[in-house]
């Protein structure tokens, strides 16, 4: 069966998940998540991809990225991979797979979703119980984007710049945001719509990457045409 493709626009972020296999670890030690900043860092410049927010945890990684070219996600989440587990194999003399499968990914609508999208990714620890404050987790962006500590792995996005004028003033903006309850159904449609690979956004949203890629954006509804039998719509790699 031919792999599903994936919803691709350079310049609009996409919100990257990649678990362990089995939800088994993907970082034993603390000098592998120090490893696995270095290689994505090397892998982001050479594939032109700006990172927004990630958190790696013990056996999955989330990020917010958004590549510049049309292949440069999928060929940075290949070289990554591929560095990766070679130096992981290398390291506790072990062979195979690392990942379950190749990544998932969901189109972000930006003025809608970022912001949402950064904080559901932060606070990955928090709901899982590792932390009672996301600033308490050493690896993920939120030192960054709600303090101002230097990370070499962050480029901001423009409409996080827009939360104010100077870096403090913005900081403070987005740390208010976290005292905002993440609802239920927000919740849902993030997850929704990476596990599915589907576009994360509104409906006109929604309608802008069916019409500038011919393809089905989201799920489809009962008495809706399957897609394969819209008039026009093809899958694009």
């Amino acid at each position: 069966m031919p792999r599903k493709p994936r919803f691709v626009i350079p310049g609009v972020p996409q919100h990257i998940i990649q678990r362990g296999n089995n939800r088994e670890p993907c970082f034993f030690a603390e000098g592998d998540y120090g490893r696995y900043r270095d290689d994505l860092k090397t892998a982001l410049v050479t594939n032109e991809c700006v990172l927004h927010a990630y958190v790696f945890m013990t056996n999955h990684v989330h990020m917010l990225i958004t590549p510049m070219t049309e292949y440069g996600l999928s060929h940075m989440m290949q070289d990554l991979g591929r560095k990766y587990v070679r130096y992981i194999n290398n390291t506790y003399l072990r062979s195979g797979t690392l990942w379950e499968g190749r990544y998932k990914a969901s189109l972000v609508d930006s003025e809608a979703y970022l912001l949402t999208c950064m904080r559901y990714i932060e606070l990955n620890p928090v709901r899982a119980n590792m932390v009672i404050h996301p600033g308490e987790y050493r690896w993920s962006s939120v030192a960054c984007n709600s303090q101002g500590l230097p990370d070499i792995l962050i480029t901001p996005h423009p409409l996080y710049l827009t939360l104010a004028a100077d870096g403090p003033a913005r900081q403070h903006a987005y740390r208010e945001l976290f005292r905002h309850h993440m609802d239920e159904n927000t919740l849902h449609d993030i997850r929704d719509a990476l596990n599915q690979e589907l576009v994360l956004g509104r409906d006109d949203f929604k309608d802008k990457i069916e019409q500038t890629l011919k393809r089905q954006a989201r799920r489809g509804k009962d008495g809706r045409p399957r897609v394969e039998e819209l008039a026009g719509f093809y899958y694009s790699s």
